[in-house]
């Protein structure tokens, strides 16, 4: 199991190293259950679907205040980076102000090792392996398309996220539903989608899933992927997905249902409520907080006051994890046990996990106010880079010939996908008509798992005294 982190009621304020720091003072190493466990033991103990339990207890500190509560983050991450961004203002020899950031902290700390998975076996680790090399190649063939004057609009990447996105969807059962954000292509090809269909939708052309109507991320399918569209106002994905969690509740199902947030977009007030609605309706909702540093140009240091965005699930009375979103068997196995969690009636899970975006907002975007001393801590850390050595170096579950092998017949497919899109038409100009009305037949809405259950009524409702004020 990793540290986790105990909180009291007292809170940090902020001002510490972000992403992270080390535990000091007031931290103390536990299991699951709350015992304390010396550090030479702390790889011993256990991960099971307990730790992601919230442990609310008398404080074990030893205060005369009987009324003090603490409370347990778990953290299970094998490194916590300690740097700090800060702004600085800088006059120019006409007096004209300037705005860049600096980071400070130990930049030269050694990459820690992939933490083995309580979940996964050979077979489930390199298909997980093979869907980030496909999200990889897939975006920088995208980026080609981009430079060619192919895509219409812009392009989004999750460069230095593909484990956080393929890990987490990769945990889903078939029932489960999932929504992605912009970052989370890999998702969409871990359920079904092929590399083909994104890019089409980027470049707008007829054979894309909105048939050449949008040219972002805006499709879903709610028929065959369980997939909702991302929504691009920040959060509300949140309670909508809410919603689908509560309508199969309604048709008697349990099931886990999953999308993703930004540091940045968390700070909505719509992710607010939804995460509420969710935890105080028990529903099976799996929030990964994709803390990557940077709010389009803003650092995390301006964008909120705690240390640790997985600090919010106290407030919302639900349980709150935290991982290396670099690291693909950490961010499964989280995933997994939320999952769990929401299958058996459990309710909510926030997963935060800490990475750096990569590249800039979009692709018009270059970073330019990103200290290239992160770039380079954080490129060390490359997702796909780790867990390739894990396999073939620690685990040797591939053998480098085998990886090799791997690696073209990845290549191979997003040359024939890129192959589809690019010879795929334009739409034409008289199919804009279409699909703009829900015609009769357009879609059918019926239930998926079951018919809700509902109480017959007992007859006429008797009128009552706000009836006849509203009258």
């Amino acid at each position: 199991m990793g540290k986790i982190k105990k909180k009291s009621k007292a809170s940090s304020n902020g001002h510490g190293p972000r992403n992270g720091s080390g535990p000091g003072n007031g931290h103390v190493e536990r299991d699951h259950v709350g015992r304390a466990v010396p550090r030479a033991d702390m790889g011993k103990a256990d991960v099971g679907t307990a730790a992601l339990g919230r442990s609310v207890e008398r404080s074990s500190t030893g205060s005369p205040n009987p009324n003090l509560r603490t409370y347990e983050i778990p953290d299970y991450r094998l490194e916590h980076p300690q740097f700090t961004v800060r702004q600085l203002t800088e006059k120019d020899k006409s007096g004209q102000e300037h705005v860049h950031y600096e980071v400070t902290g130990d930049l030269d700390a050694p990459v820690p090792p992939i933490r083995d998975s309580k979940y996964l076996d050979k077979q489930q680790s390199i298909e997980i392996y093979r869907y980030m090399l496909l999200n990889r190649r897939m975006e920088i063939a995208l980026e080609n398309l981009y430079k060619q004057g192919k895509v219409v609009g812009g392009v989004y990447f999750g460069l230095g996220q593909e484990a956080c996105s393929c890990a987490s969807a990769y945990a889903l059962d078939k029932d489960d539903w999932f929504a992605p954000m912009i970052r989370n292509q890999g998702s969409l090809l871990v359920r079904g989608f092929g590399a083909s269909d994104t890019m089409m939708q980027y470049m707008a052309k007829a054979d894309s899933p909105t048939k050449g109507r949008d040219g972002t991320s805006h499709f879903g399918d709610i028929e065959k992927r369980n997939m909702v569209s991302p929504i691009s106002m920040l959060g509300d994905l949140i309670p909508v997905m809410s919603g689908v969690a509560l309508g199969a509740r309604l048709q008697g199902r349990n099931i886990a249902v999953m999308t993703y947030i930004g540091d940045g977009g968390q700070s909505t007030g719509v992710t607010y409520e939804g995460i509420n609605f969710a935890a105080v309706q028990n529903l099976g909702l799996v929030l990964f907080v994709e803390s990557n540093l940077w709010a389009y140009s803003t650092p995390s240091e301006m964008q909120y006051r705690c240390k640790d965005l997985a600090e919010r699930a106290i407030g919302y009375g639900i349980p709150g994890v935290i991982v290396d979103g670099t690291d693909a068997c950490q961010v499964y196995d989280a995933a997994h046990e939320a999952i769990e969690r929401a299958h058996a009636g459990k309710g909510p899970t926030l997963i935060e996990a800490k990475m750096m975006r990569m590249k800039g907002h979009a692709i018009h975007d270059a970073a330019s106010y990103v200290p290239k001393p992160m770039f380079d801590f954080w490129k060390k850390r490359d997702p796909l880079a780790r867990f390739e050595s894990y396999l073939v170096k620690d685990k040797k579950w591939l053998t480098p010939k085998e990886n090799e092998a791997l690696i073209a017949e990845v290549e191979n497919v997003i040359e024939a996908e890129r192959e589809i899109a690019v010879n795929s038409p334009m739409p034409t100009p008289e199919s804009a008509e279409g699909g703009v009305y829900c015609e009769n037949g357009c879609h059918e809405i019926k239930p998926k798992y079951g018919t809700p259950k509902v109480k017959k009524g007992t007859g006429a409702c008797k009128e009552t005294e706000a009836d006849v004020h509203l009258k």
